[in-house]
């Protein structure tokens, strides 16, 4: 317990270990899907089933509800990119990758095809999000909308989202 004061305009120089110093970005998550999520409606926002966690600092996933309610305050980097696809080529209209803060669609991200339609695409979304650490919690949507209206999916090799705490 010694306290030691550095005074204004110091330079502190290790050569060994620290500890105490800084942060940590937690809790924090990345989560995909386990296989392809079919679409049941055109161009409706659809919640994706990312019930493959690829980490959970602090258990605050759900990978039956498919929500992160992180139970500590504060500013996340919330992240995602759902790879939409139409059943065949030229059949891609519209895609979509959404945040929803609690609720209500908090960040959206589009890719536009209407007037030459195509068949993959990926768009990310990205925001930080104020979280109160009790009741708040973000999901994560995607949008497809194919000429056809049948064989909308997402692609499980490269549908992701995740969140982490960012130091302020």
């Amino acid at each position: 317990g010694d306290t030691i004061t550095i005074p204004s305009g110091a330079t502190i120089v290790n050569s060994g270990t620290q500890t105490g110093f800084g942060g940590t970005n937690t809790p924090a998550f990345m989560a995909t899907l386990s296989g392809n999520q079919s679409v049941g409606s055109n161009g409706v926002n659809t919640k994706v089933a990312a019930n493959s966690e690829l980490f959970d600092t602090d258990s605050a996933y759900d990978n039956a509800t498919y929500r992160f309610n992180p139970q500590v305050a504060g500013k996340y980097f919330v992240f995602g990119q759902v790879m939409c696809n139409g059943q065949t080529a030229s059949d891609l209209s519209i895609a979509s990758s959404i945040i929803y803060r609690n609720t209500s669609v908090y960040k959206y991200a589009m890719v536009d095809f209407r007037n030459n339609p195509g068949q993959i695409v990926s768009p990310t979304v990205n925001a930080i999000v104020d979280l109160n650490g009790s009741s708040d919690y973000v999901e994560f949507f995607g949008n497809v909308y194919v000429e056809d209206g049948a064989g909308m999916r997402f692609n499980a090799t490269y549908t992701y989202w995740g969140a982490y705490k960012i130091l302020t």
